[in-house]
């Protein structure tokens, strides 16, 4: 079902900086997909055909939403199979949170382990060295969750350590680094398994004039699965820390709570997402990115600009985008990780700041010592509003 981009070898004897004594790092990275692969050009015919909408007009308007993300792929668990078993999923008004989550659970699972398995092949260890799991998903509902199935599949010992964190959407990866983080420089030689894993499923409907993000959902979502594992003290020869963790923090905006308002219903996930999003947080990040780079600039680094860093950015969508760089004046360059994440797979929740730090690790170890930035942040917004930030120190 799964189809997996290959993980970069593991190659014991790369040069890096030295990490920062009790400082958790980022030592390997795995992502995993659907095998069904969507280009953004044949969504609407798809879509239309599939929830049997005769409406020309919402079918120009998805047209114009999609051409605005500025996707290009994305992959889906959703596709002809599942709506021959299960036709109700595209029927207005279906009780079908039962069928949907027949099809969520088991496959972000398979995500999951997928992930985990690439990134533990990028790890090169021996996965029972594994002693603590952080799983994030806003893609399921049961008990016990998808952290014990998880854990089961990949055959960790059952005295491994596990953590939930679940529907938090799309600032659920960078939380899962901070819990990872604390976990890491808390337990000495610990060594902590983050995936992530989400899917649309919950969320598909027919479209209705009465709820228009739903096209913009349909527009702009994907699915997939992300894995990191992160430890502090990394094994010389035999581990490859490529970031660090130097600080995290978070914060919500008081009174925002209606902004980005989800409520579970028989009929799955009901979405509503406020126009005033990216003003809200062009309003309230750059006091939010100023606490973060103050950690980095009590570290001999006082004069640090926001163009001095690389930026990690959850690729919301591409108001975000624009509105974060006008706001703190960064060059274009500065979000091209983001918005090649954004391009390629889409905003595939939590999982996506793992899809741009992957990238981003690649075009740092492509620059010179000299033009290769130290400092960086890693960034994400979600319900709440809440930002989830952390403050990163490149090891290459």
């Amino acid at each position: 079902m799964m189809s997996n981009l290959n993980a970069r070898d593991n190659v014991s004897t790369q040069k890096y900086k030295s990490p920062t004594r009790g400082k958790a790092t980022i030592l390997a990275l795995g992502k995993a997909f659907p095998s069904q692969l969507v280009p953004q050009d044949c969504l609407v015919e798809g879509y239309i055909r599939d929830t049997k909408c005769d409406d020309l007009a919402i079918k120009e308007k998805l047209e114009r939403l999609c051409k605005t993300t500025t996707v290009k792929t994305r992959y889906t668990v959703m596709c002809k199979d599942v709506l021959e078993k299960y036709p109700e999923l595209a029927t207005e008004g279906s009780p079908t949170i039962t069928q949907r989550l027949e099809v969520a659970n088991p496959a972000v699972i398979a995500m999951a382990k997928e992930a985990s398995l690439a990134c533990i092949k990028d790890w090169g260890r021996p996965v029972e060295e594994i002693t603590h799991v952080v799983y994030v998903s806003s893609s399921e509902i049961r008990l016990p969750g998808g952290d014990l199935y998880l854990a089961t599949e990949l055959g960790l010992r059952s005295d491994v350590n596990r953590v939930m964190l679940y529907f938090l959407g799309c600032y659920g990866g960078v939380t899962g680094l901070r819990v990872a983080k604390d976990i890491a420089e808390n337990n000495p030689g610990s060594r902590v398994l983050l995936t992530t894993s989400e899917t649309t499923i919950l969320g598909f409907r027919p479209p209705n004039k009465a709820r228009p993000y739903d096209l913009v959902g349909a527009a702009l979502f994907g699915d997939g699965a992300a894995a990191v594992i992160v430890g502090a003290h990394p094994r010389e020869d035999l581990e490859n820390p490529f970031m660090e963790l130097s600080f995290a923090a978070q914060q919500f905006l008081p009174g925002t709570q209606s902004v980005i308002d989800g409520r579970i219903s028989e009929e799955g996930i009901n979405f509503k997402l406020g126009r005033d999003l990216p003003e809200k947080i062009e309003h309230n990040i750059e006091e939010f990115c100023k606490k973060l780079m103050g950690k980095a600039n009590n570290n001999n680094n006082p004069n640090l600009s926001y163009n001095d860093l690389f930026w990690a950015v959850h690729p919301g969508g591409p108001a975000i985008l624009k509105r974060l760089e006008g706001t703190l004046g960064l060059r274009t360059e500065k979000l091209e990780c983001s918005r090649r994440a954004l391009m390629d797979f889409g905003n595939v929740s939590s999982n996506t700041i793992f899809y741009v730090l992957e990238y981003m690790r690649d075009e740092l170890k492509r620059k010179s010592e000299e033009d290769n930035e130290e400092w960086g942040l890693a960034l994400a917004f979600g319900p709440g509003i809440t930002f989830e930030g952390i403050l990163l120190r490149n090891l290459h």
